[in-house]
């Protein structure tokens, strides 16, 4: 699964420099999850690190989001190899 922002966030910009994958960006009223970049921080981290500083959690796994470990690996390994070719 991706995580997501919900409209808890109260954008207090500590979410966004802590993603490995540069998912998170701020959206037009609070900050927002690229599904398609976000790998729950595996391949970087043991915890999504989101999470872990958002004070208000308001970052949860997105249900219409699934993925399992391995194809969270996958991702990371396709975005890491981009940003070598880049």
């Amino acid at each position: 699964m991706a995580l997501l922002i919900t409209d808890e966030c109260i954008n207090c910009d500590v979410c966004e420099p802590e993603c490995p994958n540069d998912a998170i960006f701020l959206g037009p009223v609070i900050y927002q999850i690229d599904p398609g970049k976000c790998t729950e921080c595996v391949g970087h981290f043991n915890e999504p690190q989101c999470q872990q500083v958002c004070p208000v959690s308001c970052i949860p796994f997105d249900p219409a989001w699934r993925e399992s470990k391995d194809e969270l690996l996958l991702k990371f390994e396709r975005l890491q190899s981009k940003k070598n070719i880049a």
